[in-house]
């Protein structure tokens, strides 16, 4: 709440200050950064749509529950406790596939439907271990083609938007082992 009012202050302070110091070149800044944003916006929603579209057919054509079903072992290693339920394998395997599509909106759904699941077996806890790594699956996953981050590249002008896919391969790998390693550390540390 305290910081919707700082941002509102923040927000009516620069209004005033441009209306009230007469520099126009301030309003067209606002105007033309305004415009790039919706032109930015509208150029990777076509992407987004394709790769999400892509992963609705994937899951309607039977190969989520593939990858769920090779992914299972290990996701039970990862998370012993919840990978019991079918469900929740079914739903991080989905968050699993699409990060490593590069498509952290599609992965956003199936990450928060398996969070729910691993919540009810958090044995009366609020935040589990298992929660906590997945949180970390989630954010640090690797990237096998990085649409959303090749999107963004194409749209800004990049002439070879997948040319980044080496540094992307070692990067994800490293800040996935980071943050499994990470993850096991403060587990031991705390129990």
């Amino acid at each position: 709440m305290l910081f919707s009012y700082i941002i509102c202050i923040l927000y009516f302070s620069a209004f005033f200050a441009v209306v009230f110091s007469g520099n126009l070149s301030a309003s067209e800044a606002l105007m033309s950064g305004s415009k790039a944003a919706v032109d930015f916006c509208l150029g990777i929603t076509g992407s987004i749509c394709l790769w999400s579209a892509v992963t609705e057919v994937f899951e309607q054509c039977g190969l989520s529950q593939e990858l769920a079903r090779k992914l299972r072992p290990v996701i039970s290693r990862l998370l012993p406790v919840s990978s019991v339920d079918d469900e929740v394998c079914a739903a991080v395997s989905e968050n699993i596939g699409a990060n490593i599509m590069g498509l952290g909106n599609a992965a956003t759904p199936a990450g928060i439907r398996a969070a729910k699941r691993i919540a009810a077996f958090g044995r009366g806890r609020e935040i589990s271990d298992e929660l906590c790594l997945l949180v970390v699956l989630n954010t640090a996953s690797i990237q096998l083609i990085p649409t959303t981050t090749a999107a963004l590249r194409s749209s800004a002008g990049a002439s070879s938007p997948f040319d980044i896919l080496p540094a992307v391969w070692v990067s994800t790998v490293c800040s996935m082992a980071a943050g499994l390693l990470s993850a096991y550390f403060f587990k031991r540390i705390w129990h």
